[in-house]
Order: C-alpha cells, then structure tokens, then sequence
C-alpha cells in the first residue's frame, strides 16, 4: 500500500473556549483532486493552516509524504513540497507579474531570494515565463499586478505556488471574489496547469458548482469536526451536508 502524500492524525485546535478543529483524521492520495466544504467557521481553513504551518495545532499528528511534519515552519514545508495559494493573493502590487513569479522561482530553486544573485538570468526569466504560459498569463507578463483583474491576481499567486513544483497544493477559495462569469474560466486555467502533475491539489471552495465539475473527492466540515467524505455527489446527497453546509435539499 502507497504512502499518502498528506496525512493529518486526531488533529485538535482551539482558540480559547472555540473549538476550531476536534480530533481530525484526513489521509490524501497522490494525484487526489480534492475539495473542503462547509460553512465559515467550519473548519476548512484550519485545517489548511494548520498542514502548512500557519498554526500548530494543539494536538495532532501531521505527516507528509510519512515524515512528521507538525509545527514546522512555513516556509519549511513549503521547500519540503506543499505549497498554497491565499483567499487574498499575496503579490507585491508595484512588481510586474513577471518579478512576482520570479521572486517565487528563486526562492523555489534556492530555498531563499538572495541580495547576490540576479533573478533576471535568461533561465529565470524563461522558467517564469513559462509558469505564465500554463495559466495563458503571458500577455500580463510585463504589468503590475495592482493594475490587473482580480481573477488574473488570483491566478498569478496560484502561478507562484507552483513554482516550487509542490507535490500537495492547497487553493484557499480560488473562485472567491470573482464575477461569476470568470470562476469556470480560472478553474478551467487551474486544471489544466496541472495536467501531467502528480501533485494532489486540495482547494477550499464555497461555490458547489465548482465543487460538483472539478472535484473528485469532497470532504465537508462542520463545526470543526469533518461529518461527510466521499465522491461529490455522494457528499452532497448526505442529510447533514444538505442541513449544516449547502443548506438545501438535493
């Protein structure tokens, strides 16, 4: 039997009397396409932070690839190869699109940006370029990233979280903020940056048409406890999914 790539034990979180995760247990595959459901306050983001080092949770085992991983650093685990994307992309608004990639590859390549090294080597350069090229980003390649759409600045931080070639990827809320118009479009640009990865991507999601067209596995969370993982029409079809997440009856 394979070794999941991410594996999180009895893992438990509070922040004074709010209980924000109890004694949660997800094993992830290599390859999974993944989604995390529920209602604000559920759990979701916890669960993130906590596997990537943002909080330490109170008790718990985090593994990655079967090495401990708990209260590691973030940048740590994110050279170690687990990677993520925020609900409110982290970008230097004045930098173009390009040097914001560029800043990723560096420290992707290096484990740190360096003062004596130049970021502007035609390797560089071509290595950001055609992290661009996957997301159709190209065009964007040269303007700021504070004078570019949302839904382009979203894809831009996604870009960047690639960069370091991660073998788990986690997507906080990729289509938030965005018209309705642009959430199958940057899902679509999503998927297929992504083609040919072995890497499991694992996105936190609101929208349950995104969820239902790009999720094979779907776990709901519910006061900080998961009450439902399976395929995303059997998650969906659950009682407690309807009453506590999606609200209605399927």
């Amino acid at each position: 039997m394979s070794i999941p790539v991410l594996e999180a034990r009895n893992l438990c979180k509070a922040f004074g009397a709010v209980v924000a995760a109890d004694d949660i247990s997800i094993s992830i595959e290599q390859g999974a396409r993944l989604a995390l459901i529920g209602s604000n306050g559920a759990g979701k983001t916890t669960f993130v932070n906590m596997v990537t080092g943002y909080l330490k949770p109170n008790t718990g085992t985090i593994l990655f690839e079967g090495t401990d991983v708990t209260g590691m650093a973030p940048r740590r685990i994110t050279r170690a190869g687990m990677s993520r994307s925020f609900q409110i992309p982290q970008l230097c608004e004045p930098m173009t699109a390009l040097d914001n990639v560029l800043v990723a590859t560096g420290i992707a390549a290096t484990g740190r940006q360096s003062w004596f090294r130049s970021a502007h080597s035609r390797a560089d350069v071509d290595a950001a370029r055609a992290i661009l090229d996957r997301f159709d980003l190209v065009d964007y390649a040269d303007q700021p990233v504070g004078e570019l759409p949302g839904g382009v600045r979203k894809l831009i931080d996604i870009a960047m979280a690639l960069a370091s070639k991660p073998r788990v990827l986690l997507l906080d809320e990729p289509t938030s903020g965005v018209s309705s118009d642009e959430k199958f479009p940057i899902m679509d640009r999503v998927m297929r940056a992504l083609e040919g990865e072995s890497a499991a991507a694992i996105f936190v999601e609101h929208d349950m048409d995104i969820v239902t067209r790009y999720a094979e596995r779907v776990i709901a969370f519910y006061a900080g406890t998961v009450i439902a993982d399976d395929t995303a029409q059997a998650v969906l079809a659950n009682e407690d999914v309807q009453r506590y997440v999606t609200g209605r009856k399927r």
